[in-house]
């Protein structure tokens, strides 16, 4: 995979939520998504494309933390559609291979930490 950028955009998100930016980590996020569009699954090879479906699957987790945080809750619930039912749907494993991915690399964390404020009312 030649071009980095939704990958690059996936981890600014990453640094934005760290930083409790949540409007750039939106912005990072739908960057990385519309890039990620323009690779028909169809032509890619196994590789690619799961390397693709990680990179998809950590933006959306992302971008959910940010709407809740930004109180955009239509738009947490459509991507938690995509992220959820794309990833069971599979029944391959990749969805749960991408948590624990995250998880060892910290990245989950940062989710929770921004999925817990949101669910526990904290004041933003």
């Amino acid at each position: 995979m030649a071009d980095r950028r939704p990958e690059k955009s996936c981890e600014q998100a990453c640094e934005s939520l760290k930083q409790q930016d949540y409007e750039v980590a939106v912005k990072h996020c739908t960057e990385a998504l519309l890039s990620l569009s323009q690779y028909p699954p169809a032509h890619l090879p196994e590789a690619c494309q799961a390397e693709i479906d990680r990179i998809k699957i950590e933006t959306l987790l992302y971008r959910i933390a940010s709407f809740l945080q930004l109180k955009k809750y239509g738009q947490a619930d459509e991507d938690c559609r995509h992220v959820l039912g794309e990833g069971l749907a599979k029944g391959d494993g990749s969805f749960r291979a991408v948590l624990c991915c995250m998880h060892l690399k910290g990245k989950l964390q940062i989710v929770s930490n921004a999925l817990s404020k949101s669910l526990m009312g904290e004041s933003l």
